[in-house]
């Protein structure tokens, strides 16, 4: 045939056929196919961490995400089925203050189990102030070890500073200033989620506001956040209130959202000063300041004897300079009556309760306890203590209607500080669902894991965490509402949690029916 145009031809037989197979799916989509999914989870009562009552609905799991949030009934063909019949499933739990860096880099405990079986997925870690300043090398060797749940670090303000200019007593020059910013900047490009600070804390007592801001200006660059241990949580220095004033006016100069950690009023000196930090708060995120704060649900705090009771001035410079001045009778007056001033401010040394020291004896007893024992007074023992070895203490020193005033406002999120020596570590989350949930219905049950998954995921603008929604990387839990609780106490701090029945960490099962699977599937987020 002449002029026959073969290239229109194939085009439209081409054209034919994919329009024909296009219309053949959509036919087939019309009719509905069979979703194939690798993990089905039905049956349950689920909250998909949004403030919103409980649905029934199945979620399917694809490779790390969620690939699938289904009305009750939907066929779907999948490779395990988990019956959550009789049990809540939620987004698993984000802890945005943790201790926990040294164990997720150790070979015996680096599946972080204490956390997973309180339903948390992903910890936090650099806060305070500490933490590695290389985010860089962090990452590469959790990474490599492999990890039991998810971890986003700060760059700690304490941590820059120390490199810098170590712990003397002073400002920082303008030199010294160019290097922490430097370092700043780079820990953010390296993937930290935000600069910490711990104000309270040597070396981070030292500073001034502007050194913070400096630095809390950087991390805004990057769309960071400002998480701070405030500068006075009782009547240390500048007092309470006055140290929410100074967070406030940080992240108002920096442009920055602000996070306090672990929200408290310390010491009977400020019981009761709940209402006016939070009126002082309000008051500035209705003037545009971005505020938050997360709070853990024990009366007592915890930290190191040095900490809780010695004068920051006492403690500058190296460990030696530390002990000299501790045993200088020029300076024992001065010392005694400040140690003496801070034990009362914490409740007395009946309220100080050791919970971690190489002298196990001394363990589970108070320091007026272990003074009596040794024939001393208070001041003395803990003069002396701080010398023998660390000490970490648990500290009463929490008013019941400042915790729960705090925990009902709906920018406070739920947090562990979990350290060595405090159930916190082992049982905040079941901790605060039991007590505040269950007992005293200071909070739904909605309310709750909102407040330790969605809203926590917002706050540290962690991308597709922390909700049950199609998309998201599946960090899910699955537990018993009558058997979630904790086990740990003052006691005994180091007790795994119960109720926790199923823990899926990027798609990947890591414990099922409460048994963990020895799979390490956490990541690096940020």
């Amino acid at each position: 045939m002449k002029n026959f145009n073969y290239s229109l031809f194939a085009c439209l037989i081409t054209t034919t056929i994919l329009t024909s197979c296009s219309s053949e799916k959509s036919i087939q989509a019309e009719k509905g196919n069979t979703p194939e999914v690798d993990i089905l989870i039905v049956n349950g009562t689920v909250y998909t961490g949004e403030l919103r009552q409980a649905q029934s609905l199945n979620i399917a799991v694809c490779k790390q995400t969620i690939c699938g949030v289904y009305p009750k009934g939907k066929k779907v063909n999948a490779r395990k089925v988990i019956d959550a019949s009789g049990k809540i499933v939620s987004p698993g739990f984000i802890d945005p203050h943790t201790h926990s860096l040294a164990d997720l880099l150790s070979q015996d405990k680096k599946n972080n189990l204490n956390y997973l079986t309180q339903g948390v997925t992903t910890v936090v870690n650099g806060n305070d102030g500490g933490g590695p300043v290389d985010i860089k090398s962090t990452t590469k060797q959790l990474l490599a070890n492999g990890i039991g749940n998810n971890v986003a670090l700060y760059i700690g303000h304490g941590s820059i500073r120390e490199q810098v200019m170590g712990r003397e007593q002073r400002f920082a020059t303008e030199e010294e200033l160019t290097q922490m910013k430097a370092l700043m900047a780079q820990a953010m490009k390296d993937g930290a989620i935000g600069l910490s600070s711990g104000l309270y804390y040597v070396p981070g007592s030292y500073s001034n506001t502007q050194e913070v801001v400096l630095l809390a200006e950087i991390a805004a660059q990057y769309n960071g956040v400002y998480d701070t241990h405030i500068r006075d949580e009782s009547t240390f220095n500048i007092g309470f209130l006055g140290a929410v004033d100074e967070a406030i006016n940080i992240a108002k100069e920096a442009g920055i959202h602000l996070n306090l950690s672990h929200i408290k009023a310390l010491g009977v000196d400020v019981w009761g000063q709940s209402e006016a930090a939070v009126a002082k708060i309000e008051r500035a995120k209705k003037q545009g300041v971005s505020i938050s704060a997360d709070q853990y649900p024990w009366l007592a705090s915890g930290t190191k004897l040095h900490s809780a009771v010695m004068p920051k001035w006492v403690m500058a410079d190296s460990q030696d300079d530390f002990f000299k001045r501790l045993n200088d009778p020029i300076l024992r007056e001065r010392l005694h009556n400040e140690i003496k001033e801070n034990i009362r401010r914490r409740g007395g040394s009946e309220s100080l309760l050791v919970t971690a020291f190489k002298d196990q004896g001394f363990v589970g007893l108070t320091l007026k306890d272990i003074a009596t024992m040794r024939n001393e007074n208070a001041i003395t023992t803990a003069i002396k203590l701080v010398q023998e070895g660390e000490v970490r203490v648990a500290s009463f020193n929490m008013s019941d209607n400042d915790v729960e005033y705090f925990m009902q406002l709906p920018w406070v999120v739920t947090s562990s500080d979990g350290t060595d020596g405090h159930p916190r570590k082992y049982a905040s989350f079941p901790q605060k669902y039991q007590e505040y949930v269950l007992k005293k219905k200071i909070l739904t049950v909605e309310q709750f894991i909102y407040q330790s998954s969605t809203r926590t995921a917002k706050i540290l603008k962690l991308d597709k965490r922390g909700k049950l929604s199609k998309d998201y990387y599946a960090d899910i839990i699955i537990f018993d509402p009558e058997t979630f609780k904790a086990n740990a106490d003052f006691s005994h701090w180091n007790k795994l949690s119960t109720g926790v029945e199923h823990v899926i960490v990027n798609g990947v099962l890591v414990i099922e029916n409460e048994q963990y699977l020895n799979k390490l599937s956490g990541k690096f987020v940020n």
